[in-house]
């Protein structure tokens, strides 16, 4: 698999309006694209913040994803994302590389990308994504 670069870091947060305060306040940041993914189960917002893109992630409850790692985690970090050329062939890829896929299929992501996750344990404990503009 041959990334183009970082699409963007996922930042999960407890409350998205006063994440989206500080980080404009801190960095300057401007808002890109703002959304409600309920069948994700996150409010979510992308920011840019010079050249780069960090994904802000509100669960909207305490058994999503996000929810779940905001309980036992805390706030913070929550992935890295990779911008690829072609979903399907890089999936492939992964997988005969020996990656453990969370999703084994590409599906319609936040912002009209499609995604798919990476296990922690096959990056060395990190939540990772591929996505693609489809």
């Amino acid at each position: 698999m041959e990334a183009r670069g970082i699409h963007h870091l996922g930042v999960a947060v407890e409350n998205l309006d006063a994440a989206l305060a500080t980080y404009q306040r801190l960095f300057g940041a401007q808002v890109e694209h703002r959304a409600t993914v309920k069948d994700q189960g996150v409010r979510a917002a992308v920011i840019r913040v010079g050249e780069g893109r960090v994904e802000l992630l509100e669960p909207l409850g305490s058994e999503t994803p996000v929810g779940r790692f905001v309980a036992s985690q805390g706030p913070g970090m929550h992935h890295v994302a990779y911008e690829v050329a072609d979903l399907d062939t890089t999936l492939a890829e992964l997988e005969d590389a020996g990656a453990d896929l969370i999703d084994v299929r590409p599906r319609e992501g936040l912002f009209g990308l499609e995604v798919a996750f990476i296990h922690p344990d096959s990056v060395h404990g990190v939540l990772s994504e591929v996505v693609s503009r489809g």
